[in-house]
This record gives structure tokens, C-alpha cells and sequence, in this order.
């Protein structure tokens, strides 16, 4: 029940005046509803009675409707509920009054009367307190703009009713909630708020056909991943824009409100389970350290910024060559955490050894996360000497500087592209992958956390989609037949600091990626979440594989040198050692190769020989090809 602990004592005074008003209008309109309505016909006994018994009715009335509370309601927002005690205030009310008036012989009326005066009094008095809630609904019904915004609710929890009272009461969502979907076969053919529960989620394509939906709102938050997904996947048939509440933690805190939904995002509609952290271990791991993350405003590295900082770290470095990327994951972490994070940032690239030096000199971190690296395949292919110099050489430094001034654990995020690499970039990540395997005999520990794609991180595909669509197409894809594995960046970054914690030296820890999604099917769910048609308001075009790209990503759980690990979702693959020397010279090669000017073609040639796994995506693709002909 929506109620207001206090109210300016004008508006209660008004409320009161209108009462005794409605009291004194009552009596009027009885009596000249019981003779006909002729005044001159009313008998003046009967006034002069009702004149006698008005003011104690009035003090009565007044006393018990304050003792109801029936001056603190919020008229914009009353439920059918409020109604309820509403209606049983007033014939409180007026029972006590007839009460008490007959035992005091006053206001002697026909019984008519009686019946007349309390089926008004009920109208006025509920009526008065409904009439901002009902003009609400038929402005939302009628305004122009409002009525184009029809919504269907999923879920008649207690977050939809939450909801409902709040979108009933608000003006940010322009349309009304018209039906209700709920699997909880009780609750069928009820109503919330007067809006009716028409069935389970079978009858969604169809109510969004009958009732001209043109948005739905999922609001379970207690739902599971994959029930998630499975009611996500029916409503986005429909072509309505669908839109989200808060998860069931903000619905505790009592955040489920208008302005926490938000627009379903192609994450939601993958279905994932939620990470389940080893918190107490997390916190021991963190918490005291002093922890430098490179690449920290990045999008991995960032959001590894935002869960360390929540573990109370003594120091939080971020160190990053883009300053506009640095300076923004600056201040929200100050914003969120004032004084009581000591955060640091420091503006330099990992390609300067002797700034890395000097920086690990000074701060003497315990834990450093390199998240620092060009990862974009197109243009490392064009650039290859970019990429050996900021992945391979950068990692390098970086891994001899925690050497030096004795990090504890240093762990590299690294790529599923680095899996039998057909590329530039993967290629260099798989050889920081084997400068870290060279350091199995070191005194800091080092790792690597190798995962797929990350949704909505800078540069990814998703991005580049929805800006497609909101240009209105068309969304340009490589190859109708490429998939890709996805997780997201909060699950990715948790991901990385729990196999972090667990490390060992020279591991490279593989996440589990899940079921790959087609990057086609990516694309349409992406168009009808924009409420729009694949294909008929937004063409998908296929434009080819670009240089280094994979037709199939290779699994990274495919490998039987894997082992579990406590947490299911983190696999340990196990590496052969690599002499220090035979990286020290690789290193002395490509770094001799740069300073000569060497051409693309011999740095590749260089990448190929150092890293036996590297392949041509054409020998890959072709494989890829042949592979799917003999399964068809």
C-alpha cells in the first residue's frame, strides 16, 4: 500500500474541508433524491434533523477516517487494494454513525435515506481518492503518444506488481501495461491492479498479435539464466521492443522502479549461468594488495579495475597509453569509492621498458593483471610489426620488470585466437603465452587466462551492429556460416582474478566459453531487439572473411591436455616449459628484424617459424569447408 508518513497540514485541512463538504452535499442530494427531487416537496422536519446531526457525523467520520489513514494515500498511485480498505473505511464509518445516532434519537430520516446517503458517501469518498488514478489511465489510454505504447508485463510476481504501480503512476514510460504473461497456472484469468493474467508464455505471440503490443517488460528477476533465455527467445518473435528489470539483489533493495529497466541486451538472450565467485579466497588474494593492471582502461581491463576495487586493495594502479580510456575508469572508481580506495593512474605504454622499470621500482606492486594489447585481427595483419612491438615486446618487459622487483603473481589475459593461430594477432599472443611458459623456474608465478569473444567490448562486433541498425542497415557480416564463442565482460574479468587466485607458474588457464552462437544469428536477434524485422526493415549483406579471419573458431575445451579446476568453469591446460634462452633470442630476432626496417612478410615469416602453430587461415578455412561438405 502506498502511503505517505507525512503531508503538509494544508493539504490534510483541505482534505478535510472537502470531507464535511462531501458530508453536507450528501444530505442534500438524499433528501432531494427521496422526494423526487422537488425541494419544495421535502418536509422540513428532515432538515432540520440532518442540520442537528451534522456535526457529530462530521467529528465521527473525521476521527475514524484518520484512524484509517484514509488522508495518507497517494492518489495518483491507490490499488485495487487501497480501494478495498478504502470501502471499509467509509462503512466503518457510517455504521458508527447510525449507530450513534440512533441511540441519541437524532436524525430520524426514511430508510431510503440511509440506503441513498451510503451509496454516496462510497462514491464520493473512494471515488474523490481514485479520481488521479483514473484520469492517469485514460490519459495513457487516449493522449496521443501514450496509447502508441502498448506493454505487455512477464511476470505477475511481486516485482510486476511493482512495477505496475509504479509505470500506472509514472510519466517516463509513455503507454500502459494491457496484459499480463505468468506460467503459475493459479493465477490465470486474475487480475493485477485490473490488468488481467491471460496465461503462460504459449500465449505470448499471440497476446502481442491480439493486444497490438508494441513493448514487453521481463520482469522475474529470480528467474534463471536459461528460463531467461528460453522466454526472451518467444517474446523477440514478436518484434516488440523488449526491455528488462533489475536482478533479484536490486529487488531486495526494493530498486525495481521505472528508471531501473532497461533495454534486453543480446547477452541476456544467451543464457548463460551466473559465475559463482569463491569470494572469501577472492577477498584473501586481493585484499592488502598492491595490484597494477595495464591496459586498465580498456574494456577487460577496466572491468578488472571495478572487481578489484571491491576487494579493498591497499593500492590500485591503472596503467594505460589512452588517457581518455584511463581517466574515465578514473572517475567512476572515485565517484563509487571516494577516499577509500587509493587509486593511482599512470599514463604510459608497456613498449617503454625502462618507464615500466621505473614504475615497478616505485609502486613495488604485489599482483599485476597485463591486460594491455592490440587485439584487433584486420589490422595487426596490415601491421605486424605494431603487434609484435606492443603485444610480444610489451608482455616481455613487462613479465622482466615483475622479475626484477619481485611481484608475487602476474597474470596475462590472453585469447582463444591464440589456439593454432591463423593470424597476426593470435600468433602474438601465443607467444606471450610462451614467454610466460619460459618462466616456470621464477619466483613470481606466471599465467595466463585464455577466453573468446567479449560482448560489447570496444571494437567487438556487437558495437559495430547496433550502430548499423541505428543507421538503419544494412548489418555487414563476414560469412553467413561463422561462428564465434561469447561471454561477457563482468563474467569474463571475474573469470580471470578466480583462475588468478588459483594460479601456478606457467599454467594457462581456459574458460569455458559455453555453446558458440552463430555471428547470423547474432544479427537478427540484434535487429528484433531493436523492435525491428531482419531482412525487411534491415539487411544483412555478406561482405567475406577479412584477412587472418577464422570460419569456425576453434573449441578451446577441445584439447585432452585439460584439467579441472574447482571452479567448473575454469579448465587448466597444461604446457610444456620453455628455456629462457630460446625466448631470449626469439626476442633478440624480432627486435633486430625492427630496427632493420624488415618487411611484413619477413616479420610473418619470423611469427611462423617462432610459433609452430601458426597457419594461413586458408589452410584452416579450406579444412573448415571440407569438413562440413563430408558432415552434410
Amino acid at each position: 500500500m502506498y502511503k505517505i508518513s507525512s503531508k503538509p497540514i494544508f493539504k490534510v485541512l483541505l482534505l478535510v474541508v472537502m470531507d464535511v463538504l462531501i458530508l453536507v452535499a450528501v444530505d442534500g442530494i438524499a433528501l432531494i433524491a427521496r422526494f423526487e427531487f422537488s425541494i419544495n416537496a421535502i418536509q422540513h422536519q428532515y432538515i432540520d434533523a440532518s442540520l442537528q446531526a451534522l456535526l457529530p457525523r462530521a467529528a465521527i467520520t473525521l476521527i475514524i477516517f484518520f484512524a484509517t489513514h484514509m488522508y495518507h494515500y497517494m492518489w495518483r498511485n491507490v490499488s485495487i487494494r487501497d480501494v478495498g480498505w478504502m470501502i471499509l473505511s467509509v462503512l466503518f464509518a457510517y455504521s458508527v454513525n447510525f449507530a450513534v445516532c440512533a441511540l441519541l434519537k437524532i436524525d430520524v430520516m426514511p430508510r431510503s435515506i440511509y440506503f441513498i446517503r451510503l451509496f454516496l458517501h462510497l462514491f464520493f469518498f473512494v471515488g474523490m481518492r481514485c479520481s488521479l488514478r483514473f484520469a492517469n489511465m485514460i490519459r495513457n489510454e487516449f493522449t496521443p503518444g501514450k496509447a502508441q505504447e502498448r506493454i505487455m508485463l512477464i511476470g505477475a510476481g511481486d516485482a510486476g506488481r511493482m512495477l505496475i504501480k509504479e509505470i500506472a503512476s509514472s510519466h517516463k514510460i509513455p503507454g500502459s501495461i494491457v496484459c499480463v504473461i505468468d506460467d503459475n497456472e493459479a493465477k490465470w484469468g486474475k487480475y493485477i491492479d485490473g490488468i488481467r493474467i491471460i496465461g503462460g508464455r504459449e500465449e505470448i505471440i499471440s497476446a502481442a498479435k491480439d493486444y497490438r503490443i508494441t513493448q514487453i517488460i521481463y520482469c522475474i528477476p529470480s528467474a534463471s539464466p536459461e528460463e531467461k533465455q528460453a522466454v526472451l527467445n518467444i517474446c523477440k518473435e514478436t518484434g516488440c521492443r523488449l526491455r528488462n528489470v533489475p536482478g533479484i539483489f536490486q529487488l531486495v533493495n526494493g530498486e525495481v522502479s521505472v528508471d531501473a529497466i532497461r533495454d534486453v541486451q543480446v547477452e541476456d538472450l544467451l543464457g548463460r549461468e551466473q559465475v559463482k565467485l569463491n569470494l572469501e579466497a577472492l577477498n584473501a588474494f586481493i585484499s592488502g594488495k598492491i595490484v597494477l593492471v595495464t591496459g586498465g582502461g580498456g574494456s577487460i581491463g577496466s572491468e578488472l579495475c571495478r572487481q578489484i576495487a571491491r576487494y579493498s586493495p591497499r593500492t590500485l594502479v591503472i596503467l594505460d597509453i589512452y588517457e581518455n580510456n584511463a581517466y574515465e575508469i578514473q572517475q567512476e572508481l572515485r565517484r563509487n569509492y571516494g577516499a577509500s580506495l587509493d587509486l593511482r593512474v599512470e599514463i604510459a605504454s608497456v613498449r617503454d621498458r625502462e618507464k615500466l622499470r621505473e614504475l615497478f621500482d616505485f609502486y613495488r606492486p604485489d599482483l599485476v593483471f597485463h591486460a594491455a594489447a592490440h587485439k584487433h585481427v584486420p589490422l595487426m595483419e596490415n601491421c605486424p610489426s605494431e603487434a609484435i612491438k606492443n603485444n610480444i615486446f610489451g608482455t616481455y618487459n613487462a613479465v622482466c620488470a615483475a622479475e626484477e622487483f619481485g611481484v608475487r603473481r602476474f597474470v596475462m589475459i590472453s585469447t582463444d585466437k591464440a589456439v593454432n593461430p591463423t593470424n597476426v594477432m593470435g600468433a602474438t599472443k601465443r607467444f606471450c603465452e610462451m614467454i610466460l611458459q619460459s618462466r616456470q623456474d621464477s619466483k613470481t608465478e606466471f599465467c595466463s587466462v585464455r577466453f573468446g569473444n567479449v560482448l560489447g567490448s570496444n571494437g567487438s562486433v556487437v558495437p559495430l551492429f547496433k550502430k548499423q541498425i541505428a543507421e538503419g542497415g544494412p548489418v555487414t557480416i563476414t560469412d553467413k556460416r561463422i561462428i564465434r564463442y561469447f561471454m561477457t565482460i563482468p563474467e569474463a574479468a571475474q573469470l580471470v582474478l578466480e583462475a588468478g587466485e588459483m594460479a601456478g607458474r606457467g599454467q594457462i588457464f581456459v574458460l569455458d566459453m559455453g555453446e558458440p552462437v552463430k555471428i547470423l544469428t547474432l544479427a537478427e536477434n540484434l535487429i528484433r531487439l531493436s523492435g525491428k524485422t531482419p531482412y525487411k526493415d534491415i539487411a544483412i549483406t555478406e561482405i567475406g572473411l577479412r584477412p587472418g579471419e577464422k570460419l569456425y573458431e576453434e573449441m578451446l575445451m577441445s584439447s585432452e591436455t585439460l584439467s579441472a579446476t574447482a571452479n567448473k568453469k575454469i579448465f587448466i591446460e597444461q604446457q610444456r616449459p620453455i628455456p629462457r634462452e630460446t625466448i631470449a633470442e626469439e626476442i633478440a630476432a624480432f627486435s633486430k628484424e625492427i630496427e632493420d626496417g624488415a618487411a611484413s612478410e619477413k616479420l610473418i615469416a619470423l611469427l611462423h617459424e617462432f610459433v609452430p602453430t601458426f597457419r594461413t587461415p586458408e589452410e584452416v578455412n579450406s579444412a573448415a569447408r571440407l569438413k562440413a561438405k563430408i558432415e552434410a
